[in-house]
């Protein structure tokens, strides 16, 4: 039965279980974030706040703002407990900074409040991003509400990204009355808070409002059962300027005094701050076991009784943080069976673990790691194993959890990587070679990679226990380096021993981790793509392209269908190669991850099909987006992809050596490839008929391998150009029967055989065959054959039927009655072209010739905000510059 709750109106809310949803970075969510927190027995509602927090349903923004221990999250989380409306709660971390985790925990604590967000909103899938429709679908869907529901985020103070408070800032604006935001914060957050102020639309409670006054440091006193006359509460108040946490600080303290009053008239307050001396007392007024469990839980962010105990090697923890938590000792209780300890009583209770007794905070950590691992908790296992320098185990623990894949799925990447750059030489076990190997290959350092994990494979020998996860980690990691070092056999090799290793490893772990399957057939594909074996890589990567698993496989999802892309472009089908880079591009986006990805090969393709195709400057904007990239990425196929789409623009630009020059990939590859070597011997071969050298040109197409059918229709049309006709028609002949040829090979095709017909006097069958091209060549837009025929083909073209086919998009149409002629505009792309509502807004101040300052203005935006939104329209206008994209968006109808 669905666990529920009664809100204070009586209504039954479901609570949504968090198990099926998992934050960007793959792990559950912490429901104990969205819980209300508590409020202890000592509690003491005071009537004024609560009155002045009732404003926050007629205003869209509430700032409750104060000191450390000042009251503000029971006091907000006490008026949130008797509203008749959704309440949506979320405690803030450190993590959240990122802005992908952060919507991700916003939107599953709408879900817990019963304000469920539709599939229409989506998820954030990469932690360090989010998509700007996503928020746009959340303030919609907010805006659209009947009752509108009230956000509490506290500790947001520990929110320090500005972009995160931006985008915040967007959905409160256009969530309009569906929306009342609460922030609880130590600090002032980056909101124009003036504007809001000025509208009348900002409630405010700050540090003097909730600062006690002396008659509720009575009542609050006598929560704790201590009577204090108002002239001696007035005199406390005034030392303590009203602070809560060190009212009740000092009340726990003169609990244990004899003269509870004297204590609370005469303690000592000359220390650093008032903080760390109340909580001392505290500490000391505690038996001597509390105070060891207190010590020792303070190296712990969060914790149950069976961690505490662990650490403390005792078992009444439960009884103790229960008796903590009551008497409100800043032990905070977060709901099954989860507690927290007050985060400035943790950082003073570390510090006198230290004092008190050093050398155990590692150890502590060890302890935290062993326990945290078998309970299945990976990412605070690695932290506390790191913490105490046991990189053995951190390490051990990685690999055996087969999450070795997440070094490269940029999900928690960035993470490990840093974690794991504090391990030193001392740590010498496979498992740390391995981690070492697969930091390395990340970074694409083949060398002391591939010597990483040499080491860690001669280590796991047939004797060692446990070896199946640590050698499908070496499989993995033999596939990468076999990708980026173009040696097919070997990547063949390492997946073959990868089949029969999965056989050994438990189900659940590749279940919980596809990323690891989805990237070594991803790394497979490229392998088998680069030894010309294009049947064989369509296989493995169509699979990966269909992996399950969500955010984990984004990445890989989106290399397969790049390479899947570059496939159809090498087999002439120019439209199936662009939906499936654009389509790239769109899972990558709608991840929130940064474009182009790592390789850029569905940026590539869409340059080559742009040349095919004639648009030459989309061509280079493309080209010039992925030279963007970080250098030194050492993968032979998109370093391919490049030599063939930059040869052919400078080609088509009649810049013939320079093309010969760009024509070799910069890459040194284990195998050569015969694709890669047959384009860059017909770039060759086409310089060289460019120059007036045709016996030069026909020597380097011997080179050509004719088993790809399209280099044998280029090979051939450059034979015919160097007056061999005969040789030209033979190697059409040759081709196989039943290829996988597209329009781009199949037009060419029919075009050297017209050409050839129409020099032996054929001119009936030459016609026959450029109808065929032109009728295959109009759907995907393909000019650039017909371009490069050559003059022979003007006087065909020039006929009543041929004419006709090729009017509007090939050669210029006929102008309407009355019409002006014009030059032709760019065709419109196969796939339309997606701009987000801010884009637009964007372009369209761009088209009214505004400054980036100016737009910024007029949007409320920041200046670097207007960038980004500006950088994103360029790229996916394949442009470069301002004017060129309001002609381009022009071009499209967008503007």
């Amino acid at each position: 039965m669905a666990e529920t709750y009664e809100n204070a109106g009586g209504t039954t809310v479901p609570i949504v279980p968090a198990v099926p949803y998992a934050d960007p970075q793959g792990d559950p969510f912490l429901r104990t974030r969205f819980a209300l927190p508590a409020r202890p027995a000592t509690f003491l509602r005071r009537q004024r706040l609560v009155q002045h927090l009732d404003q926050a349903l007629v205003t869209p923004l509430t700032l409750v703002n104060g000191p450390a221990g000042a009251g503000k999250t029971l006091l907000a989380a006490d008026w949130a407990a008797g509203l008749r409306q959704p309440v949506a709660w979320l405690t803030v971390e450190a993590g959240d900074r990122r802005p992908g985790v952060f919507w991700a925990y916003v939107l599953q604590a709408l879900r817990a409040c019963g304000a469920s967000a539709s599939d229409a909103v989506g998820a954030p899938a990469d932690a360090s991003r989010v998509d700007r429709k996503l928020l746009a679908a959340l303030a919609a869907e907010l805006n659209d509400r009947d009752r509108p529901v009230v956000l509490v985020l506290d500790e947001y103070d520990r929110m320090t990204d500005p972009e995160v408070t931006e985008q915040l800032e967007f959905v409160l604006h256009h969530a309009g009355r569906g929306l009342h935001l609460v922030l609880v914060t130590r600090t002032e957050p980056l909101l124009p808070l003036h504007r809001y102020r000025a509208a009348g639309e900002l409630t405010e409670i700050r540090a003097a409002e909730l600062a006690f006054t002396p008659e509720e440091a009575v009542a609050l006193l006598e929560l704790h059962g201590l009577s204090l006359p108002v002239p001696a509460a007035r005199a406390l108040v005034d030392r303590t300027r009203g602070w809560a946490a060190g009212l009740r600080l000092s009340a726990l303290a003169a609990l244990e005094s004899a003269d509870p009053e004297l204590y609370l008239k005469e303690f000592d307050a000359d220390r650093s701050t008032v903080a760390d001396f109340l909580l001392a007392e505290v500490l000391r007024g505690q038996p001597e076991e509390t105070q060891g469990l207190l010590l020792r839980v303070s190296v712990l962010e969060r914790f149950s009784p069976e961690l505490a105990n662990a650490l403390t090697l005792r078992t009444d923890a439960e009884p103790i943080l229960a008796g903590l938590h009551r008497d409100n000792a800043f032990v905070e209780y977060l709901g099954h069976s989860s507690y927290q300890l007050h985060p400035l009583f943790r950082e003073i209770l570390r510090a006198h673990l230290r004092v008190r007794l050093p050398g155990l905070e590692p150890e502590l950590h060890r302890r935290a790691a062993r326990w945290l691992r078998r309970s299945g908790f990976l990412p605070e296992t690695l932290a506390h194993g790191a913490a105490a320098g046991d990189w053995d185990f951190a390490a051990g623990a990685l690999v055996d959890d087969l999450a070795i894949g997440q070094l490269f799925t940029g999900l928690r990447s960035d993470d490990l990587t840093q974690l794991f750059s504090h391990m030193g030489p001392e740590a010498r076990s496979p498992a740390t070679d391995v981690v070492r190997a697969a930091r390395d290959l990340s970074r694409h350092d083949l060398d002391h990679g591939l010597a990483h994990l040499r080491l860690a494979e001669e280590h796991l020998t047939d004797d060692a226990p446990d070896l199946a996860a640590a050698q499908l980690s070496c499989a993995l990691l033999e596939t990468l380096a076999a990708r980026l070092t173009g040696c097919p056999p070997r990547a063949e090799k390492a997946a073959a021993a990868a089949d029969g290793l999965r056989q050994e490893v438990p189900a659940h772990l590749l279940d919980k981790h596809p990323e690891l399957t989805a990237l070594l057939l991803t790394h497979l594909g490229s392998a088998r793509l680069w030894a010309g074996r294009f049947e064989d890589a369509r296989a493995a990567l169509t699979t990966a392209a269909a992996a399950p698993g969500g955010a984990a496989t984004v990445l890989p999802r989106e290399d397969a269908l790049e390479h899947l892309a570059l496939l159809d472009y090498l087999d002439g089908w120019l439209g199936r190669a662009e939906r499936k880079a654009l389509a790239a591009v769109s899972e990558m986006e709608r991840a929130g991850l940064p474009q182009p990805s790592g390789s850029g090969i569905g940026q590539l393709v869409l340059a080559a099909v742009a040349v095919d195709r004639h648009e030459l400057g989309r061509a280079q904007a493309l080209l010039d987006e992925t030279a963007r990239l970080p250098a030194g990425t050492h993968d032979p196929v998109p370093a391919a992809g490049r030599a063939l789409a930059t040869a052919r623009l400078l080609l088509v630009r009649g810049k013939a050596r320079a093309a010969v020059e760009a024509a070799g990939p910069d890459v040194a590859a284990a195998v050569a490839s015969p694709w890669a070597t047959s384009h860059e011997a017909l770039v060759t071969a086409a310089a060289h008929v460019a120059e007036g050298r045709p016996d030069a040109a026909a020597e380097v197409l011997q080179g050509v391998s004719v088993d790809q059918p399209a280099c044998a229709v280029e090979a051939a049309a450059i034979h015919l150009a160097t007056g061999r006709p005969g040789v030209a028609v033979d190697l059409l002949d040759g081709l196989r029967a039943g290829s996988r040829a597209g329009p781009a090979v199949t037009v060419r095709a029919a075009l050297v055989r017209a050409q050839a017909a129409e020099e032996a006097g054929d001119t009936a069958t030459a016609r026959r065959l450029v109808a065929h091209a032109l009728l295959d060549a109009r759907r995907e837009r393909l000019r650039r054959p017909f371009l490069d025929a050559g003059a022979w083909l003007r006087p065909l073209l020039a006929t009543a039927p041929l004419h006709e086919l090729a009017a509007g998009w090939l050669t210029p149409g006929s102008p309407r009655h009355g019409e002006r002629p014009r030059p032709e505009a760019l065709p419109p792309p196969l796939v339309a072209v997606e701009l987000s509502g801010r884009e637009r807004d964007v372009l369209e101040r761009l088209a009214r010739m505004m400054s980036t300052e100016e737009v910024a203005a007029d949007l409320y935006v920041s200046v670097n905000t207007v960038k980004t939104h500006l950088k994103s329209v360029y790229r996916k206008l394949a442009v470069n510059r301002r004017g060129d994209a309001v002609r381009r968006a022009r071009d499209l109808r967008l503007l």
